[in-house]
């Protein structure tokens, strides 16, 4: 049973949550924090403050994106700034609780202070002035290049509490949608911000919705597409696990734009804790009745449901995800049709297929309308990308930047550079079919057409650092296995294709190659790459390309004289 929205009495009762009027300690309990014992330092804090009866309120959060950091824990204290603790642990807690009681915080574990939300939510929350020794939020190198709009909310408010993201203006862009808008306003909308899809493709979302909309049949789908499957991403996973309602508005608007009365949100089981999430907020969600039938009085009807794969890489490909929805086979089919198509989509049915970040971005741009989404980025390239930068790079973490950021400011300003006092040589991105970018093209702005214009992709957004210790062959030979177990073996080019690459390499790296033989790795490297039937076979050569492009000099050393 459906209730009746009231968004005011629920950002009310949010405001009181996050400023309870009272010292609040929050938890980040999104997987990288717990991974690092952060559910250990929840439990010890809320033994401390059952055992010393403190008036504080203790709660979760998720990740922040400073995955390095973790445990990160967030104090607010009534007439001070929000601050950021880093690398928490058990031992902390006592002091921890003694501080906050005495109105202060263990300045020696602060990261950084946060006077207000505005940076990041649009909504001014004060905290008050004070604490001046901590850094600004806004002057932490991991923090000062970026621009939070996905991660906006994440680390800051309770993701298992929709009053708290309706404290932050949560559902008042789909309200606004739902009452004040029609279908041709939003996608005109959407085309006008120029955002791509998030996925990797980079196909206009705008465009996609109005083929979807306009397609013969009344009945349409829509599908969030968050199998993420790259190694080393988790973009998506902590979008569900830290804001879940914002992927679940984005949807509610978008159904409403294409007509669509179901939805359904394909995740890798992997993912239990964003499982668990979305399933909670999807219940809230109806319960204040913003799925189901008549949502928020519009009289539309809308409901989402979700569905879990078994991990496989090439379920990411759409065709290939709509056959795993349906029980057959995840293999790829030739297009068209096209999802888009009658006959193509889930059950035959036209549906339009986005990732969990594409649709995470629907609410913002509503919001703050297409022309200042449009100016955040570069041309043809709007907005912001969230990227997991992971491997041997010193901050590990999650960082959202506008389009066209180059590679320097990601890796050298934002990671800080490689590990260890270890110098950079190069990057891959775009997952296992991205490419071996080297430290001399650093410049490269990180968006669609300049990474492909180096033999790489931007994917869904994984960046994996190597650093001046990486074997360049031995790094093209992991992601050549990675992807020859991940094809689905439908077509000739990538299932015997990728195998012979994978014999050349392992060739190679036990001395036996020749010269003939790195011929060979080329030219069967172009032919997949032309010939394959899915982006899965397209781009999986792209390792071994690129490799071979930056650092010949390492294949020909390893070749037989």
């Amino acid at each position: 049973m459906t209730g009746v929205f009231d968004r005011a009495a629920g950002e009310v009762a949010g405001q009181k949550k996050i400023l309870p009027g009272k010292p609040r300690i929050a938890v980040g309990l999104a997987t990288c924090g717990i991974a690092v014992g952060g559910e250990k330092v929840y439990e010890r804090l809320q033994e401390i403050i059952k055992k010393t009866d403190a008036d504080i309120s203790l709660t979760k959060t998720g990740c922040i994106g400073y995955c390095r950091e973790e445990p990160l824990v967030n104090i607010t204290i009534p007439g001070k700034p929000l601050v950021i603790l880093h690398k928490v642990t058990e031992e902390d807690a006592e002091g921890i609780v003694e501080a906050v009681k005495k109105g202060t915080v263990p300045y020696k574990k602060a990261l950084c202070r946060v006077p207000s939300w505005d940076h990041v939510t649009g909504t001014v929350i004060t905290y008050g002035n004070g604490f001046d020794e901590i850094p600004l939020y806004a002057d932490v190198p991991f923090f000062k290049h970026q621009k939070k709009v996905i991660l906006r909310n994440a680390g800051f408010i309770n993701p298992e509490d929709i009053d708290e993201y309706l404290a932050v203006g949560g559902y008042a862009t789909a309200e606004q949608a739902l009452t004040r808008m029609d279908s041709e306003t939003i996608i005109s909308e959407v085309e006008k911000s120029g955002l791509r899809g998030r996925g990797g493709a980079g196909f206009p979302t705008g465009m996609k919705w109005r083929i979807t909309r306009d397609a013969p049949g009344a009945a349409k789908y829509i599908i969030c597409n968050a199998d993420e499957g790259d190694p080393g991403a988790y973009m998506n996973r902590n979008e569900m696990e830290s804001d879940p309602h914002m992927l679940i508005e984005g949807m509610i608007i978008g159904a409403y734009a294409m007509g669509a009365k179901k939805g359904l949100i394909y995740i890798r089981a992997e993912y239990p804790l964003a499982i668990r999430r979305l399933v909670h907020a999807i219940g809230e969600a109806r319960a204040l009745g913003l799925l189901g039938k008549n949502i928020i009085g519009a009289g539309f009807d809308f409901d989402i449901r979700i569905a879990t794969g078994a991990g496989a890489f090439v379920c990411g490909e759409s065709t290939a995800l709509v056959a795993s929805i349906e029980g057959r086979t995840g293999r790829p089919h030739p297009r068209p049709p096209r999802l888009t198509d009658p006959g193509g989509g889930l059950w035959g049915i036209p549906s339009d297929l986005n990732n969990v970040e594409t649709w995470c971005n629907i609410p913002v741009i509503i919001r703050n309308g297409s022309g200042w989404y449009a100016k955040i980025g570069a041309e043809k390239n709007a907005g912001t990308k969230v990227f997991s930068l992971v491997g041997k790079v010193d901050r590990v973490g999650l960082v959202e930047v506008p389009l066209g950021t180059s590679l320097n400011t990601i890796v050298c300003d934002i990671g800080n550079g490689g590990a260890q006092g270890k110098k950079v040589k190069a990057v891959q991105t775009g997952g296992p079919s991205g490419g071996c970018i080297p430290v001399r093209l650093f410049d490269t702005p990180v968006n669609y057409e300049s990474l492909n214009a180096v033999g790489s992709i931007m994917g869904s957004g994984g960046i994996v650092v190597m650093d001046e210790d990486t074997d360049m062959v031995d790094i093209a030979r992991y992601f050549i296995n990675f992807a020859t177990g991940e094809s689905c073996g439908k077509c000739v080019p990538c299932r015997e294709g990728l195998r012979h690459t994978l014999i050349l390499l392992n060739r190679l790296i036990a001395r036996k190659g020749t010269a003939k033989d790195l011929e060979t790795l080329a030219l069967l490297a172009d032919t997949i790459k032309n010939t394959s039937l899915c982006g899965l076979g397209q781009s999986a050569p792209n390792p071994v390309l690129t490799t071979l492009a930056y650092f010949r000099e390492e294949y020909d050393a390893l070749v037989k004289p």
